[in-house]
């Protein structure tokens, strides 16, 4: 079988060179395809379509994505977490160090000189007063958010010197293993806030997470305080920034998300969204967006869904593999048992797993199925999506 797969971005050639040709057809225009490959495009209120198997981001946000929508169609989205991670931490450490030095106004101010250069020299030296900074040792950096990348940045700043605080109620057992054991651990966003001198923001863009730092928030910190956001925009509530810039209850704001806003203002760093805009973080999303999407189709094996249960069982040899999304109600996989038993199949091996709402099951059957099966399997009042590989 030829898959067909739908880019909806320019996908790096790294990634898209491991889908082998005559197995893949790579298309923008692609009709009927059974996956979608994608990056910032938006799939909100497009159509779905009905062959459509998986989508898979090369990023990590999914904001992009209705994930509810596909859910309920049983079909899996990946993304790509931690393959942009070095890229994202290598800027957000460059923007500790424009805040901390006020490099960019110092920067605007030299290149704005005139004259010659005893004039030039002497405005040197009487402008310089105006953008005198801190240095990193022994101030306190705040990480919200111990991901792939929040990790990496609390890591990177405790090498460079400085007191390192995190707070992440969710921090997975890999992260935490990844976590410098210099990094401290907050309890709470509040208590994290009081004591950094820069807080860096490393959470996804989610419900929960929209406006996280506010007004109450922000009057919880230091007036000598940075705040840092290369993660979404609307994570920080951009209104109540303006407002605490110009109280003097913050004394910067640096982020990656440009708007009418901030733009120009005192005290605030923008950049053009270059948290992932490097070569190798492009291919590095490329290659793992495209190596989750073919394991799925070749093998059903799900490796980092935002919305379905991880799944990665051994293909038992010279069976049929049968693959079934389904409501997390109970007695699914009796129902299916029973009509593979009705067929006179043997089940080889089994795995069933659920994140949720959806459950997910992986059946290798010995021998191949007969006519009529997977539509028999497909009418189980529950189940969502089925097919064999």
């Amino acid at each position: 079988m030829a898959y067909r797969i739908r880019t909806l971005n320019a996908i790096s050639p790294t990634g898209l060179s491991r889908l082998p040709a005559d197995r893949y057809e790579v298309d923008p225009t692609a009709s009927d395809p059974h996956a979608i490959l994608l990056r910032s495009a938006n799939l909100h209120d497009k159509p779905i379509p009905p062959s459509l198997l998986a989508v898979a981001r090369a990023g990590a946000g999914v904001n992009n994505i209705p994930i509810q929508d596909f859910s309920t169609r049983g079909i899996p989205v990946f993304n790509t977490p931690g393959a942009n991670a070095n890229a994202v931490k290598e800027l957000v450490i460059a923007a500790i160090f424009l805040a901390a030095r006020n490099i960019v106004p110092a920067a605007a101010f030299a290149h704005r000189l005139d004259g010659d250069d005893a004039g030039m020299s002497q405005a040197v030296e009487k402008g310089k007063k105006e953008f005198a900074g801190f240095e990193l040792p022994g101030r306190t950096l705040g990480v919200i958010g111990l991901g792939a990348i929040g990790v990496e940045v609390a890591n990177a700043a405790s090498g460079l010197g400085m007191r390192v605080v995190g707070f992440d109620p969710a921090v997975t057992v890999e992260h935490a293993w990844k976590l410098s054991s210099l990094v401290e651990r907050s309890t709470s966003l509040d208590g994290l806030l009081a004591r950094s001198d820069i807080v860096s923001v490393h959470v996804p863009l989610t419900a929960g997470t929209e406006g996280l730092i506010g007004a109450e928030q922000l009057a919880k910190m230091r007036s000598t305080a940075v705040l840092v956001n290369f993660a979404r925009g609307p994570i920080v509530v951009e209104q109540a920034v303006v407002d605490a810039l110009e109280s003097g209850q913050l004394r910067g704001y640096v982020c990656d998300f440009p708007t009418p806003a901030l733009n120009k203002r005192h005290k605030v760093v923008t950049l053009p969204h270059l948290g992932a805009s490097t070569a190798e973080a492009e291919e590095n999303c490329a290659v793992m967006a495209v190596d989750q999407l073919r394991d799925y189709l070749e093998n059903g094996t799900v490796r980092n869904s935002v919305n379905f249960p991880s799944a990665n069982l051994a293909r038992a040899q010279g069976t049929t593999r049968l693959v079934i999304v389904n409501s997390n109600v109970p007695n699914m996989v009796g129902q299916i048992s029973t009509l593979v038993a009705q067929a006179n199949l043997n089940i080889a091996d089994l795995l069933n797993k659920s994140r949720g709402d959806l459950a997910y099951t992986v059946v290798d059957l010995e021998g191949t199925l007969p006519t009529g099966l997977l539509d028999q399997v497909k009418a189980i009042n529950g189940v969502l999506a089925a097919r064999t590989i």
